[in-house]
């Protein structure tokens, strides 16, 4: 990455870009990529709202780097990559759609995606909206085609979205939660590699429920 750019790019950009320039070696430049987050750089746009408040002028680079395809971005450019990348937000099931995204492009007739999975704790203005657990992460996956050694895993939703609510919104603030628990998409990656046979996790009416097959 060029200094200018690790100048530019903030702890949420970085930890993401590491973990892709890690999971990605040479021979695999020409994969496509798929990066998730829930929540994106939050924390840049916030204080471009508060800018705006303050009637103080906005600065295209930040407006820029704020985009939630702003960090594969930025990737693609360090690397030098003219290929597919994609960014998606899921909600709480980012990860879920991230691999959604990659199973089709498998299905589309590539042989191999690169995903990346990445978010960061919500900014002080929006905390007592959260309803997980918070934390800064990222990890990569280089994901390809079922095969007959090794192990592989499927990935099914049962239900339907549930339909928006009228009135407050019911939050689960983060002190609240049980404690031990992780991030969603931290569950995904222990469950990706460690032993656990499945994992459930309902979100918005619906049950994405992961299976590992030995």
């Amino acid at each position: 990455m060029l200094p200018m750019q690790r100048r530019r790019v903030d702890r949420l950009g970085r930890m993401a870009l590491q973990v892709a320039w890690w999971c990605q070696q040479g021979e695999a430049d020409g994969v496509p990529l798929v990066f998730a987050s829930r929540h994106g750089d939050l924390a840049r746009t916030c204080g471009m709202l508060g800018s705006l408040v303050r009637d103080e002028p906005l600065s295209p680079t930040q407006f820029g780097l704020s985009t939630h395809n702003a960090i594969a971005a930025q990737y693609s450019i360090a690397r030098n990559l003219g290929g597919n990348y994609l960014c998606v937000s899921g909600g709480a099931a980012s990860a879920e759609a991230a691999l959604v995204e990659g199973i089709g492009l498998l299905a589309d007739g590539v042989d191999e995606v690169l995903v990346v999975v990445y978010d960061c704790p919500l900014p002080e203005a929006y905390a007592s909206y959260g309803d997980e657990p918070e934390a800064a992460f990222a990890w990569a996956m280089r994901l390809g085609r079922p095969c007959s050694e090794g192990v592989s895993y499927s990935l099914r939703v049962d239900g339907e979205p549930a339909h928006p609510q009228h009135g407050p919104l019911g939050h689960i603030r983060p002190e609240d939660s049980p404690a031990g628990l992780l991030p969603h998409g931290l569950e995904v990656l222990r469950f990706l590699i460690g032993d656990q046979p499945s994992l459930d996790f309902r979100d918005a009416g619906r049950t994405w429920r992961w299976q590992r097959h030995a």
